[in-house]
């Protein structure tokens, strides 16, 4: 009997609920099974070709290809659920984009750049959050830390590599960042299926919101609350 290799993978990427990588997908073959990784690829193509103009797509981010809801649609599929998207402050994002626009970083020099203290709780949601980590340390008095993005925040973002950042010249000022970020923190919603039914949605800001965070000369003009 024939191997509907299309198919199984199809399958897989559906019920994983997570990307898979190639070395994960080939795992689901015995050894005198396994398709060619190049053979692998052509399959999963075809799958992009397939889910094109519907309501899901296959992706291709940093830990592997995923199955998901196409963001033009999240809007009806997230009343699904009651959950409101996660609401995080202006100085966090700004925080977040310097580090994936500059890294590796120390917390000093993102706060030269930002103007004003980075709250100790930031760093820690981020590092919580996973989108950022501890590369190593300056070799500096004190040593401080250097910070890097992850794996999960390409992946959380909807990035394949940092090279699929916005580029500088793409970036607008600080001004329009409250009201835009909001809206995309409302309208983005990363959906992915698992075996059985859906999985509680994973409330996402798109890379979209990066464009508007990053700029060497900014100062933040009206932070008021702790969390700087």
């Amino acid at each position: 009997m024939s191997i509907a290799y299309k198919n199984i993978l199809e399958a897989a990427l559906l019920a994983a609920g997570k990307p898979l990588n190639l070395e994960q997908i080939s795992a689901l073959f015995a050894d005198h099974e396994k398709p060619a990784k190049a053979d692998m690829v052509a399959h999963l193509r075809d799958i992009q070709a397939d889910y094109e103009g519907r309501g899901m797509a296959l992706v291709e981010l940093a830990s592997g290809y995923q199955m998901q809801v196409r963001a033009d649609y999240a809007s009806w599929v997230s009343r699904l659920w009651e959950d409101k998207p996660a609401k995080y402050s202006r100085a966090l994002l700004e925080t977040l984009a310097i580090i994936a626009y500059r890294q590796p970083i120390t917390r000093g020099e993102i706060e030269d750049i930002r103007g004003v203290a980075v709250s100790s709780n930031i760093i820690k949601t981020l590092v919580e959050r996973e989108w950022v980590r501890v590369v190593g340390h300056r070799d500096v008095p004190g040593r401080p830390s250097i910070l890097g993005t992850t794996r999960q925040f390409l992946d959380y973002f909807g990035l394949k590599t940092l090279n699929d950042l916005p580029t500088l010249s793409e970036l607008r000022d600080l001004d329009d960042i409250g009201a835009h970020l909001e809206a995309n923190l409302a309208a983005d919603v990363k959906l992915t299926l698992v075996a059985g039914g859906a999985e509680q949605p994973e409330h996402e800001t798109s890379s979209a919101a990066l464009t508007l965070i990053h700029n060497a000369d900014v100062q933040d003009k009206d932070v008021t609350n702790d969390e700087q």
